[in-house]
């Protein structure tokens, strides 16, 4: 789900110059968007963070205090210049968000897995009622295989860059992809991380082999596709 808000010249009248002007955009962003998330998590704490997207500058990520962890539910920013004059909106300013509502959903019921909301089994969706929130009670599932992939990250490097290669490669056998560690190199400052890739079919056991393939393509188009050194 997408949002972006446009702002007249009355709404920044108030403002007597373009970082006054981008100050009351940026505010504007994190009133509404902290009461939007509220609205469906309650008077939850929340925290943000500076990112990048390649549509919006600045960029945030909006995260939540949920159920003892921080979660981030969505992405946002004040609308890069270039997109609004690509549309005839060169003098005017915005902000635009973006959010997953399988990801909110995943919160809100407590399911573990993204692809179990394209399972035809029935022992999921007969879980969930229309108007209720429930927490969701696992069913046996087949064991997931763990690859660990250790990479010197980038000044541009996002973790998003590295859950869409997965997926590129791997498909629906990518449960998900976590940071388990991160080490500064203490003479050359340089940071590694260390991400732990979990494959799992929901429909069968995966072979070690298979997945040794499967990760080793992941390597290679790590390397390629976002200029990062191996470890």
């Amino acid at each position: 789900m997408e949002g972006v808000k446009i702002f007249t010249e009355d709404e920044l009248k108030r403002a007597t110059n373009e970082e006054e002007r981008l100050a009351l955009v940026v505010t504007d962003l994190k009133q509404g968007l902290e009461g939007m998330v509220r609205a469906m998590f309650g008077n939850v704490e929340v925290r943000w963070q500076d990112t990048y997207f390649p549509f919006t500058l600045p960029s945030f990520e909006l995260e939540i205090f949920f159920n003892g962890e921080w979660l981030e539910v969505l992405g946002c920013g004040v609308v890069h210049k270039d997109i609004l004059a690509s549309v005839g909106r060169a003098d005017q300013l915005g902000w635009a968000f973006g959010l997953g509502l399988e990801r909110l959903a995943m919160v809100l019921f407590s399911i573990p897995d993204i692809r179990l909301f394209w399972s035809t089994d029935d022992r999921f969706k007969s879980q969930f009622k229309d108007g209720k929130i429930v927490r969701f009670q696992s069913f046996s599932k087949y064991p997931p295989c763990l690859k660990d992939l250790s990479f010197w990250i980038t000044d541009s490097f996002h973790p998003n860059d590295l859950n869409e290669i997965t997926r590129s490669v791997a498909g629906d056998l990518v449960e998900k992809v976590e940071l388990i560690d991160v080490f500064t190199h203490p003479k050359t400052n340089r940071t590694s991380n260390c991400f732990r890739i979990y494959y799992r079919s929901m429909e069968r056991s995966l072979t070690n082999d298979e997945i040794d393939s499967l990760h080793e393509r992941v390597r290679s188009e790590v390397v390629t596709r976002l200029n990062v050194e191996i470890r």
